[in-house]
């Protein structure tokens, strides 16, 4: 299956401070956005060229816990250490097309593809693969698992207005997604699976996993990392 990148997902300890982080590099600040009752999680998004989006995601502050673990790996110890170091483009979501259905892929492949559970805020309708433990998605094999935010989420908008289109388009423009891991073998391999090996490129590194965009913007190119 071939997949579109649809957004990426900008993690902060809250909106306000990732929104800073954004708009400091990109010279635009994300706006809008709302709340994900069910996840105790609220954003911000900010349009680019081509239908690709940016989200700045936090935990709402005064939204009552959810019932599940929060996605993107949230409520885990390390992001949230992570956190504490400031906001950064923690990962990013792959989108399914019709006449494509993700529902349907992830019940043929269910070691292979978290569950894709419903979600809706206000007009908005989609579903989004999400571990039943909340964390970022993964790549096994044998006893060799990667992730860590470079594997993307994938998502399936059931409304046609979504907000890669609903969105204003500011002048950025999307060149690159880049990122490094000491398994980069292992990663290209589920990347080339799901079909999303075109959308990101893979370098072997030592040390933490990191992922960087390349964005072109009124003043000049910038890594959001």
């Amino acid at each position: 299956m071939k997949l579109v990148l649809d957004h990426l997902v900008v993690a902060a300890a809250d909106l306000d401070s990732g929104t800073r982080h954004v708009a400091d590099l990109l010279g635009i600040a994300p706006a809008g956005g709302g709340a994900h009752p069910r996840m105790g999680t609220h954003n911000r998004v900010l349009g680019m060229a081509g239908g690709v989006y940016l989200e700045v995601i936090a935990i709402a502050p005064d939204a009552p816990a959810p019932q599940r673990p929060r996605w993107f790996g949230l409520d885990q110890p390390a992001l949230r250490a992570r956190l504490a170091d400031g906001p950064f483009l923690a990962h990013w979501a792959a989108r399914v097309a019709a006449p494509d259905d993700l529902s349907d892929w992830q019940a043929r492949h269910p070691d292979r593809i978290a569950p894709a559970i419903p979600m809706t805020r206000g007009d908005l309708r989609w579903r989004l693969t999400v571990p039943d433990d909340g964390s970022l998605p993964t790549w096994r094999d044998g006893d060799q698992t990667a992730g860590d935010g470079l594997l993307p989420t994938l998502i399936q908008w059931d409304v046609d207005a979504y907000p890669g289109v609903s969105l204003p388009r500011q002048a950025l423009t999307l060149q690159s997604l880049a990122g490094t891991h000491p398994r980069a073998a292992l990663l290209r391999q589920g990347l080339a699976w799901l079909g999303a090996d075109h959308l990101i490129t893979i370098d072997q590194a030592d040390g933490p996993p990191r992922l960087q965009a390349r964005i072109e913007t009124a003043q000049g190119v910038k890594t959001l990392t």
